[in-house]
């Protein structure tokens, strides 16, 4: 018997993986790649929400987790995945470089951003009053980190590659068991795929669909990250990530026209080169309406928990969420109160 059985394997499922293996339990992973949120991400590691100058939930903490954590990966995998790159901000107008010096001023904010106005130097961007540099800010290949892991775990031979088929799960009181597989405890890390779970798709998980365009520019020659009404992201070769939308009613990792024109009206506000769209790809990111993650136990099955909802900022949270649900697990401790689940089983859940 497995002391553990993990649903999916994007950012959530791959961080609680990597719990369980350096405290030593054994695991097994179904997963069937069905949600592409962790794969088609911009990846990027920022600690400050650019649109208004603010800092992210609990981000300095996270952002101390997560930089060894994804180090650690590194040698484990044996593949780059941390790109340190600089995130410049895009000044439109004085006004707004005001409001970033009065923001740099504040605590926890004045850690992670620049008080030097960096001047643009770049004639393919449109950018005549500078840019705010936000410290410490990189770029996950999570592309990459999703790929490799789930080969290291083939190898392990603990992946199995399927969708997960609820009529095939029974809960007992000491167990689960699914298939041939026995487990002490299961943890569904699906994404947006928790909307067909029987078990918490209670849960008000409401889904944001992204959208990402990846440009070959030539002539733009830049290696830091410009973010402006939408980002660009370098990712070497003459090819840059452009993104993101934001859709709520679309449920679908189709890509769309409209989607792709709405990015490139955005991007040629500010970028003033010549560019193909060489790729274009979707996903549904696991929102939820107070904009907080998932985590928890099961209000009924003491050995049912999720590890869910990271939204836009998974690769910040993964590793945070993951190691709080796993002390909550083997040692009682209490899940942040902001994102454990009992926020919502009490108002939500129906006997």
């Amino acid at each position: 018997m497995y002391d553990y059985l993990v649903v999916g394997l994007g950012l959530a499922g791959i961080s609680f993986c990597e719990v369980l293996e350096k405290e030593g339990k054994s695991f097994k992973v179904v997963s069937d790649a069905s949600q592409q949120a962790s794969q088609v991400a911009g990846g990027l590691y920022n600690p400050v929400i650019l649109k208004r100058f603010t800092l992210a939930w609990k981000a300095k903490g996270q952002m101390e987790l997560a930089q060894p954590f994804y180090a650690q990966l590194e040698q484990k995998l044996g593949v780059q995945l941390d790109y340190k790159v600089p995130v410049l901000r895009r000044f439109a107008s004085v006004e707004e470089q005001n409001l970033w010096f009065e923001a740099a001023d504040k605590p926890g904010l004045d850690h992670f951003l620049s008080t030097s106005i960096v001047p643009n130097q770049n004639n393919a961007l449109d950018a005549p009053n500078g840019f705010g540099e936000v410290k410490y800010t990189g770029r996950i290949d999570t592309g990459t980190l999703v790929e490799s892991y789930a080969a290291y775990l083939d190898k392990k031979g603990i992946l199995e590659r399927e969708s997960f088929d609820f009529s095939a799960l029974t809960v007992a009181d000491e167990k689960v068991s699914y298939k041939t597989i026995q487990a002490k405890q299961i943890v569904f890390a699906c994404g947006y795929g928790l909307q067909n779970n029987p078990f918490f798709n209670y849960l008000p998980l409401n889904g944001t669909k992204g959208e990402l365009l990846t440009i070959k520019a030539p002539t733009y020659m830049e290696n830091r990250v410009i973010k402006s009404s939408v980002f660009t992201i370098p990712l070497g070769g003459d090819l840059y990530r452009v993104g993101a939308t934001y859709k709520w009613k679309d449920k679908t990792n189709e890509p769309t026209e409209a989607s792709k024109k709405e990015l490139l009206d955005k991007l040629t506000t500010f970028l003033q080169c010549d560019f193909e769209v060489v790729d274009h790809v979707a996903g549904i990111r696991p929102t939820v309406v107070d904009r907080r993650p998932l985590v928890g136990e099961h209000p009924e099955h003491k050995n049912l928990y999720v590890l869910n909802g990271f939204g836009s900022r998974g690769v910040l949270i993964a590793p945070y969420a993951s190691d709080q649900l796993y002390q909550a697990i083997e040692h009682q401790k209490q899940i942040d109160p902001e994102m454990d689940i009992q926020r919502f089983t009490k108002k939500y859940y129906r006997d």
